[in-house]
């Protein structure tokens, strides 16, 4: 039985123009013509057509299916192969971009509800860096200590967050007098410094073990954007973060002794 070009784009769901280009392309041509000189497909026609659009779903280009339907026995297996991994990787790359978009989404539902003018009162030249929290919140989601940090910094007002960035100013200070006096940051008063950045967190986001801690000084000196919220580009110094770093993880240690020898 043989079917128009009109018919052929009514069954498959394509238009009559793609039927064309088919044809043109050499991909798919009517096995015959009518006395006035239209088109005309076979059933065998329709097979190949349906051929054709199941390649074109899986994303192979005309090119591609052109190959394979010379020798679909020879190419197919291996060219379905390898459509499988690419799609699996897009199909992996996409699930990581709706997670990163989700989380964005929960940062801004969670993050501090202040006006543009009320947040550069109460942080000044601390910066919220968006890419580094949604990160962070993705690296740290299993966590118990960032829900809950998330979870009362939704809730602070915002007197608890000028409180906090006062009290958190007076500490940078601390951190930056120790550094520029040259105290070693396996002193006492370095340590002492840590010590009272970990009881800040406590007191503020999350109960912060020494552990915790060792690994948020970590990210501090691993990554500006999460040093830039505890000491201001302005304010920073070479080395400055892996300073803290040190002091934070010489702290943990003495906690540990002290813990070891009650």
């Amino acid at each position: 039985m043989s079917y128009s070009v009109g018919q052929v784009a009514a069954f498959a769901g394509v238009t009559v123009r793609t039927l064309h280009h088919y044809d043109r392309a050499g991909l798919l041509s009517p096995s015959g013509r009518s006395g006035a000189g239209y088109r005309q497909y076979e059933d065998g026609d329709l097979a190949r057509l349906q051929q054709i659009l199941f390649y074109r779903e899986l994303g192979f280009s005309l090119d591609e299916i052109a190959e394979i339907l010379k020798d679909p026995q020879a190419d197919a297996l291996e060219q379905l192969r390898d459509r499988v991994r690419r799609l699996t990787e897009e199909i992996g790359r996409l699930q990581r971009l709706a997670d990163v978009a989700e989380q964005a989404i929960e940062v801004r539902r969670t993050g501090v509800e202040l006006t543009p003018a009320e947040r550069f009162e109460v942080f000044g030249e601390i910066g919220f860096d968006l890419s580094y929290a949604t990160e962070a919140r993705l690296k740290w989601r299993d966590s118990p200590g960032h829900k809950e940090s998330m979870a009362r910094a939704a809730a602070h007002t915002k007197e608890d967050w000028r409180r906090l960035m006062s009290e958190a100013a007076v500490w940078r200070e601390e951190l930056l007098a120790a550094f520029d006096a040259g105290e070693p940051a396996y002193g006492e008063g370095a340590m002492d410094v840590a010590e009272r950045h970990r009881r800040h967190i406590g007191r503020w986001f999350t109960t912060c073990p020494p552990d915790m801690h060792r690994r948020i000084a970590d990210d501090f000196a691993a990554d500006r954007r999460a040093f830039a919220l505890v000491v201001p580009p302005s304010r920073q110094r070479p080395g400055l973060a892996g300073y803290l770093r040190d002091a934070v993880h010489a702290n943990a240690a003495r906690r540990t002794d002290r813990e070891e020898n009650r």
